[in-house]
């Protein structure tokens, strides 16, 4: 699908001013600074590098890589593929070689590797991976280096807020089984989400084998069906994995091929029942119940040990019983706590014990290091003072078991509370999956194209090119297109445009939204992992994978805090016992049940259990992962943390014109004649010329040819030959032995052909009034002025308002005439305009607001404007629709409406303030909470802070950071949005 994808940002077109040609990114500078074309041409030819670039994570980063090769001297041009990890770079050798350029690509912070041999073909692959057993933040780095080091690896990102990871490596030097297997040597669980070739894969489960040979045979007969491209066999599981290509066969062909496999036909094959969504939901809730069975196990033994050291004691009655000894000082209060909280530390908390081994196995400390170190100086000095009051006659001691059980027990709680927040960040991606309807019907036509039957059918098996009935009320099965019938579809999950949109013969559908009233008959185009809902669910999980650079922050905090953590609770023990031995303060101050070693053993444990890592680890993704799920909910899909992060901190917008300020469907409102010709052979000869065009003003131009055949609705125009398109500037081809030519002036100046004053005048005229004047010239003579009005769109004016308000400045470039560019201008209040901008000039245009300190979005349709939405700060893909431009855009705006520019800024604004704010709170609390474990209000005011609830304050900054995020889930638009009406326009 991203190849097609990538296909699509590659079309050619022709243009007419503002729509450029194939999307290229911006130039680089052709020679050195001082250096002129002449002396370049003397100093030997140009020549080209491919090289493979890790560490891109979208069209920003293409940017830096960019910049950062262009400040080389030598540089003519640099093409950067985000989706293939590489970039082609052309250069002049006598200025600067292969290695200079990967050394810049590597300054700028990405890895680069010269790729010798170009014609290998694309070797890498992306599989994402569950990872169970990560518990704060220092876990991911740990992973992360863990998996970079193995060769074959290129790429990895590990997110603790998923707890998954998507690695791109070569599957010919290592395959995923083998990554599965290196993370489970570092101590880590691994289930496969899914691999590079899951495009179109579907699961199949197999009933009524009995033999390995039996899979063998059924393995044999799906490999032989074209269009299968590997068939995996799971015979313990009953399973078959089928990868296929969609436009050559489907889920149906497997099914029919399996039951009618063998003599006696006993093979029956159904769809798998779990798919990844259900088992990332399955995964979810067992970890939810694990933590919440030990929370339970551990307050069932903790509660008698708490009351037996806290309440019980101030009880006389149970007091007496409780200090009963058995051996010398021993009591049966000790015996009691000593019983019940070993199972508590050693058993229930086993995770903590099996998570700081694999932690300090790889030479890195997290949280459950603390939390062991913790529990186990209070556990194992309270066996120490045990022990010694049963072997002494005169020993006083005092245990701390409720310290180790209740640590243990509210740790386990914080996490279950965690685990339990952390699941609700995600459920944008659980809603987004269950907008697939359960089944569908589909229909069965003659070839006349009537209805010979319908069948109900589970919606996975759905394939390319069946027609699918939608009833009234029914989610629409697959993106596709109408065939038959009229209604109106729902489809606010997908786009969150809120009235249902008018659907009619020939109109597109998208697969989850719902019919609202007629039946429609619809012929499915894309389905599965195409389908435009299977593109937003990746698309927001690969931005829920990726890191915001403020996320950095946290992680370089990470190294260093466990160890300093440690060094400080050794401090601090150190300092009050040596205080105490050396009566650095009154005896007053210990606690009538402790000596000076005890006291100083307190304060130790509890600043290392206080510490906690997790709320830094927690603040960023938790914020994204919520406001990215928000957005996609809204229509506005954010991809992940950088973009968020830069979308913030825009201050100045550039809008190209056509489809972004317009509504980019232009039409022709006046047709004026210069010479003697009949309007409708006219309009034969300009509609023949403009036939082999995909702009949107040839388009334009032949509906409205077509008002003069009415008798077709395919017209077939005549023949047009020796067609030549003039990206920019119009099209001229034979026709009818005519030389035609349309287009602008300066295509007319071009071929040598006078434009007469009433032409003159006419194009003023049109451009005064916002719209395109087009030029029509047969055999060398301009015969016609064609004018194309493209409408503003409603609500631009007031969108360009908010944005001042906003303090944010907006500014158009386009490649239309400055008069069109002018006049729509003035109409919406934009002040700075570009006009006959080509798309490089966009780029530099950009590149100049950039370098006078501006942090710069731009807005345009993803395709055209990609050199822009590369190089911009943030680029915003408007009105993308099903055709989501993911290599180009850092936010895609599903529909065309303006207002959802400013959504997006506002989102990412609340939603970065979210993420300050749980740094100040993470960051505040470890700073303020560990003097207070310290002891540091001890001597002026007797507070001390016991090791329980220490670890009780640890499992609730780690709670608080998440709830705090979820708060985000309430984000409204903003309210001046509110009173915004914006519609839609309908061009008859």
């Amino acid at each position: 699908m991203a190849t097609k994808l990538l296909a699509l940002a590659c079309i050619r077109k022709e243009s007419y001013g503002d729509l450029s040609p194939r999307p290229h990114y911006p130039s680089m500078p052709k020679y050195p600074k001082g250096v002129t074309a002449q002396e370049t041409s003397l100093q030997g030819s140009e020549a080209k590098a491919m090289f493979s670039v890790m560490g891109m994570t979208c069209s920003a980063c293409a940017g830096s890589v960019e910049k950062a090769v262009k400040r080389l001297p030598g540089i003519k041009e640099a093409v950067v593929d985000v989706l293939n990890n590489k970039a082609q770079v052309m250069f002049y050798p006598s200025f600067v070689n292969e290695e200079s350029i990967r050394e810049a690509i590597e300054d700028a912070g990405f890895q680069a590797a010269l790729i010798q041999d170009e014609t290998d073909d694309k070797s890498v692959q992306v599989c994402r991976i569950r990872i169970n057993g990560m518990t704060c933040t220092s876990c991911s780095p740990t992973l992360e280096n863990a998996l970079q080091a193995v060769p074959g690896v290129q790429k990895v990102q590990v997110a603790l807020a998923t707890e998954e990871a998507q690695i791109h490596h070569d599957p010919k030097i290592i395959t995923y089984n083998q990554l599965m297997e290196k993370i489970e040597e570092t101590g880590f669980g691994a289930v496969l989400v899914s691999t590079g070739e899951d495009m179109s894969k579907i699961n199949l489960r197999i009933d009524g084998v009995r033999t390995v040979n039996s899979m063998r045979m059924l393995e044999n007969s799906l490999q032989a069906l074209p269009g299968v491209q590997a068939v995996q066999t799971s015979p313990e599981l009953k399973k078959i994995a089928v990868s296929y290509k969609p436009d050559m066969t489907g889920p149906r062909n497997f099914i029919k091929v399996i039951d009618s496999t063998g003599s006696s036909r006993r093979f029956k094959a159904t769809i798998y029942p779990e798919g990844e969504g259900a088992g990332r939901e399955s995964h979810r809730k067992e970890e939810i119940k694990q933590y919440f069975r030990s929370f339970l196990w551990s307050l069932i033994f903790t509660t008698p040990v708490f009351l037996t050291s806290m309440i019980f004691m101030y009880i006389p009655g149970i007091k007496h019983g409780l200090d009963t000894k058995v051996v010398n000082m021993l009591t049966i209060g000790e015996v009691i706590r000593w019983v019940l909280s070993t199972p508590v530390q050693f058993i229930i908390g086993r995770r903590f014990y099996t998570g700081s081994y694999k932690a300090l196995r790889h030479g890195s400390a997290n949280m459950d290091v603390l939390i062991a170190l913790g529990t186990n100086a209070a556990y194992f000095y309270s066996v120490y003072t045990v022990i010694r009051a049963a072997s002494s006659p005169d020993f006083e001691g005092t245990d701390f078991f409720e310290t180790s059980a209740m640590l243990i027990s509210f740790i386990l709680l914080g996490k279950y509370l965690e685990v339990l927040a952390k699941g609700k960040t995600s459920e944008a991606i659980a809603k987004l999956m269950n907008l697939a309807p359960e089944t569908a019907i589909l229909l069965s036509l003659d070839e006349e194209g009537n209805v010979i039957s319908e069948e109900e059918i589970d919606s996975r098996l759905i394939q390319k090119n069946d027609i699918i009935k939608i009833i009234p009320g029914a989610k629409v099965a697959s993106d596709g297109f109408v065939l038959w019938g009229q209604s109106h579809i729902n489809e606010s999950m997908i786009t969150g445009e809120a009235r249902p949109v008018a659907k009619r013969k020939g109109d597109t559908v998208i697969g989850g939204t719902v019919n609202e009233n007629g039946v429609l008959h619809i012929k499915a185009t894309k389905v599965g992992s195409e389908s435009a809902l299977a593109q937003i669910v990746r698309l927001v999980e690969s931005a829920q994978m990726a890191k915001a650079p403020v996320q950095k922050f946290a992680d370089r905090i990470s190294k260093y805090f466990v160890p300093l953590v440690i060094m400080l609770s050794f401090s601090t023990w150190l300092a009050w016992f040596l205080a105490g031995k050396l009566h650095g303060y009154p005896e007053s101050w210990i606690p009538s049940s402790m000596d000076s070693f005890e006291l100083a053993l307190q304060f130790g444990i509890s600043v290392m259990v206080i510490a906690c890592p997790c709320a830094l680890g927690l603040a960023t993704p938790t914020a994204v992962m919520v406001g990215t799920g928000v957005g996609a909910s809204l229509g506005v899909l954010i991809k992940g943390g950088q973009a968020l992060e830069g979308a913030h901190k825009v201050n100045c917008i550039v809008f190209d014109k056509t489809g972004t300020l317009t509504v980019g469907k232009p039409v022709v409102v006046n047709t004026r004649l210069l010479k003697n010709v009949v309007l409708h052979e006219f309009y034969e000869l300009v509609a023949a010329t403009e036939a082999n065009s995909e702009h949107p003003l040839a388009k334009a131009i032949i509906e409205y040819a077509k008002k003069f055949r009415e008798d077709e609705e395919n017209p077939a125009w005549p023949e047009a030959r020796d067609f030549v398109s003039k990206t920019g500037h119009g099209v001229k081809a034979i026709v009818r032995n005519k030389e035609v030519i349309v287009g602008n002036k300066s295509l007319m100046l071009e071929n040598n052909i006078v434009i007469p004053v009433d032409a003159q005048d006419m194009l003023t005229e049109t451009e005064s009034m916002a719209q395109t004047g087009i030029l029509v010239s047969i055999d060398s003579e301009v015969t016609g002025v064609l004018a194309i009005s493209d409408p503003v769109k409603p609500g631009a004016q007031e969108v360009i308002s908010i944005l001042k308000s906003m303090n944010v400045r907006s500014i158009m470039v386009t490649g239309d005439n400055w008069g069109t560019a002018s006049s729509i201008a003035s109409q919406i209040g934009i002040e700075t305009v570009v006009a006959e901008a080509k798309p490089e000039q966009k780029a530099e245009k950009v590149k100049e607001l950039q370098a006078e300190g501006y942090a710069v979005a731009m807005v345009g349709d993803g395709i055209n404007d990609s050199p822009a939405l590369v190089a911009a700060d943030v680029g915003m893909a408007i009105g993308a629709g099903t055709d989501i431009a993911i290599e180009a855009a850092d936010i895609v705006l599903m529909k065309s409406n303006l207002e959802d520019v400013i959504t997006a800024i506002h989102l990412s604004r609340k939603t970065f303030s979210r993420i300050r704010l749980n740094y100040i709170w993470a960051l505040g609390y470890n700073i303020l909470g560990i003097p207070i474990a310290a002891g540091a209000l001890f001597p002026s005011t007797g507070f001390r802070l016991p090791p329980w609830i220490a670890g009780a304050a640890m499992a609730a900054s780690s709670v608080s950071v998440v709830c705090c995020s979820l708060l985000l889930k309430n984000y409204e638009r903003p309210k001046k949005l509110e009173n915004l009406e914006i519609g839609g326009i309908q061009i008859e």
